[in-house]
């Protein structure tokens, strides 16, 4: 088994008698019924249905733990806090104390003491590890970089905020939280809900994160994907020959009909469709 420290995340822990039912009225996700080793992925969204800030939550005693881009942490706490109101909750950034590793790969879970949640996206995306602070990845484990888990990610087409699509900018349709387990669409009433609702049921959305292949030096994050003189999206992350991009899927569909390469940088993009995808790519007439 492999395993990376992340140092790029941070983590809150919300506790409090009503501290499911306060995350539930905002998440795209239920946390309230969570069991011990399991998480959900999450966002928090705009009224307008863009996403905020993307998660892992999973249940520790009393509350809940959310697994966030460490950058994002103190603007998550203050979104939280302006959402309190009178709920009986706390909300506590113990990220100095706490820190996340990812575990992933053939080989048996080593005995830690620390909270090992699956990650929900994707069985092959492994395992969170809650180590404390300065603690080293469990015996047993083979230690790699994050730059490896990135590798990893990127080749099961699982995208990374910030990286493969803007905060702030994107709907969850567009960073494939749909697809990954990220949206409960038969969950009540959360902020930004009936633009999500309404993409998913009028299937609106064009713009979608996907796996490509690299033929060239990989392109630089935010770089422009373009087929002829017509801009089809932005690169995201790369690694090994391998990126994830997010596309406009009707004019890259326009490019692949006219024999028309996708170009980022310097080199040229295949798009690939990951194993996990359900709606229709470039060439398909429907979602397989």
């Amino acid at each position: 088994m492999r395993g990376a420290l992340l140092d790029s995340r941070g983590l809150l822990h919300v506790t409090g008698p009503t501290a499911g039912a306060f995350l539930d009225n905002l998440l795209t996700n239920n946390v309230s019924g969570l069991q011990p080793g399991h998480a959900a992925y999450a966002a928090l969204l705009t009224p307008q249905g863009k996403i905020i800030v993307d998660m892992l939550a999973s249940p520790i005693a009393g509350g809940f733990r959310l697994d966030a881009p460490a950058h994002l942490i103190s603007d998550l706490t203050r979104r939280l806090t302006l959402y309190r109101l009178r709920s009986k909750i706390e909300i506590e950034d113990v990220s100095d104390r706490w820190q996340v590793a990812v575990l992933w790969g053939d080989g048996l879970l080593p005995e830690v003491d620390a909270d090992i949640v699956s990650d929900p996206r994707l069985p092959a995306l492994g395992r969170r590890a809650y180590l404390p602070a300065g603690a080293a990845l469990p015996d047993g484990v083979t230690p790699l970089s994050a730059e490896h888990w990135h590798a990893h990610r990127i080749a099961l087409g699982a995208p990374q905020g910030g990286l493969d699509f803007v905060y702030g900018d994107a709907f969850p349709h567009e960073a494939c939280l749909d697809q990954l387990n990220g949206v409960n669409f038969k969950k009540g009433c959360y902020v930004g809900q009936e633009v999500v609702s309404r993409m998913e049921h009028r299937g609106t959305a064009r713009t979608r994160v996907a796996p490509v292949l690299l033929d060239g030096l990989p392109p630089e994050v935010g770089a422009a994907v373009t087929a002829g003189d017509k801009t089809v999206g932005r690169m995201g992350s790369s690694a090994d020959g391998r990126g994830l991009a997010l596309l406009r899927l009707d004019r890259a569909e326009e490019a692949r009909a006219a024999g028309v390469p996708l170009i980022a940088g310097n080199a040229m993009l295949t798009i690939e469709k990951p194993a996990w995808a359900r709606f229709a790519f470039p060439g398909e007439t429907t979602a397989a």
